[in-house]
């Protein structure tokens, strides 16, 4: 069985539940179905709680504290992705990270993560781009990346009329066909675990559609949403069609798994990434 990192667990429930709160019992029991203790959830919460990335919400219980809510924020925004598109007239929206310093390991983390949730690739040293198909335009990406931790130092702008080989280049940079694969090789996975579902003991059930979700999440979460002819996008709106009804179903299945314990529910889904 795969055991997933106790910090990482415990941000995803507390992502997901429905009042945006965990307590520490449902905490423990989640973690238990893969193994983890309860002595190792307790210090996990312990040290989340010293980052800032969970605070107390009453006695026993928490929810995402300051340095983890707008990540938080951003990662939940994968439902609603196709609905941020617009058609895409060849341009792009550059980044230009050449100047800023890269001794900071965790300034240099948030910066990569940041450019990764938008799909940004690095076409020459120090410049990222991406096609511009967001609504919103480079205004809308600049603010994002902003929020999400790239040093304001940093210029985000329009960028047009590559140079033939340069701009090749630049549709080259995202892998189309494996992208379209891992479309259709999820939707494949996933349709297969809702058919056997009612086979399985609840805990089973609760165990299976956390990890194949988690990792199903991951991938809308980090799509870069290109548009055609670079992948299949009539693929890529299907898989996340899926995706959403796999997390609903997930969701449920965690809800009367945490009633059988308690009255009380929380319900894995979103993937917090960090």
């Amino acid at each position: 069985m795969t055991r997933p990192n106790p910090r990482h667990l415990l941000l995803n429930l507390m992502t997901a539940a429905d009042d945006q709160t965990l307590s520490a019992r449902d905490a423990v029991a989640g973690c238990a179905l893969f193994g983890i203790t309860e002595n190792s959830v307790r210090v996990t919460l312990v040290r989340l709680a010293a980052g800032g990335l969970i605070e107390a919400a009453g006695r026993g219980a928490y929810r995402l504290g300051p340095n983890a809510t707008g990540l938080a924020s951003d990662v939940a925004g994968w439902r609603q992705a196709e609905q941020r598109l617009r058609d895409w007239n060849g341009d792009w929206v550059a980044v230009h990270v050449g100047n800023l310093g890269r001794s900071d390991r965790t300034a240099l983390r948030v910066r990569d993560r940041a450019l990764a949730l938008l799909g940004l690739c690095e076409l020459e040293r120090g410049l990222y781009l991406r096609p511009d198909n967001l609504l919103g335009g480079v205004s809308a990406v600049r603010e994002r990346l902003y929020k999400l931790g790239l040093e304001t130092e940093a210029s985000v702008f329009r960028l047009a009329d590559l140079d033939p080989a340069r701009d090749a280049r630049a549709r080259s940079l995202w892998d189309g066909d494996a992208l379209n694969r891992r479309y259709r090789d999820t939707r494949q996975r996933l349709d297969a675990w809702l058919a056997k579902v009612d086979e399985l003991e609840p805990e089973a059930a609760a165990r299976e559609s956390y990890l194949l979700g988690n990792e199903a999440i991951r991938h809308m979460v980090f799509d870069p949403l290109l548009p055609e002819p670079l992948v299949d996008t009539n693929a890529r709106r299907a898989c996340a069609d899926l995706v959403q009804h796999f997390d609903r179903a997930g969701r449920v299945i965690w809800r009367q798994l945490y009633d059988s314990f308690r009255p009380s529910a929380a319900a894995p889904g979103d993937s917090a990434v960090h």
